[in-house]
């Protein structure tokens, strides 16, 4: 099933409907809207959206940036599934995607997300993905690192 996961180039027929999807309502606290998010990349053009399909339909959004940062790595800026389509594996085939993508730019050596503490979902996502707590914080958030093997 996880295999009808894609993760779509963000364009003019789908930017709209990645504009529709919604968290769960106790996830609301944590996400800023896929609307800003999009904004924002047309603002920073190293930010690279996309849609994430579910067997042709957009169901997510993940947004990643493409320059170094913070911690020497690259970081997730975005990952979200429609709450109707949560809990399936969708987000972890996404990211898992999206990761392969990210582990591919120059000098990737790190990758890096970060997210309220209290953001359960976030925290058992990133866990099952290999990534780890080094006691990175900033701000309201903390940063958990995933190391690339070269």
């Amino acid at each position: 099933m996880t295999n009808q996961v894609e993760l779509v180039e963000l364009h003019a027929q789908n930017w709209y409907e990645c504009c529709e999807l919604e968290v769960s309502e106790e996830q609301k606290q944590y996400m800023v809207s896929n609307a800003v998010s999009i904004a924002q990349s047309k603002f920073e053009p190293t930010l690279k959206p996309y849609a994430i399909a579910f067997s042709g339909k957009v169901v997510g959004f993940v947004m990643y940036n493409t320059v170094l940062e913070e911690l020497d790595g690259y970081w997730i800026y975005r990952i979200m599934v429609d709450k109707q389509h949560q809990c399936q594996g969708i987000g972890k085939a996404a990211a898992t995607r999206m990761i392969a993508q990210m582990a591919a730019l120059p000098d990737a050596k790190k990758i890096a997300v970060g997210y309220h503490p209290e953001n359960e979902s976030a925290h058992r996502l990133y866990a099952s993905l290999g990534f780890r707590d080094e006691g990175n914080r900033f701000g309201k958030e903390m940063a958990v690192i995933l190391s690339i093997n070269e």
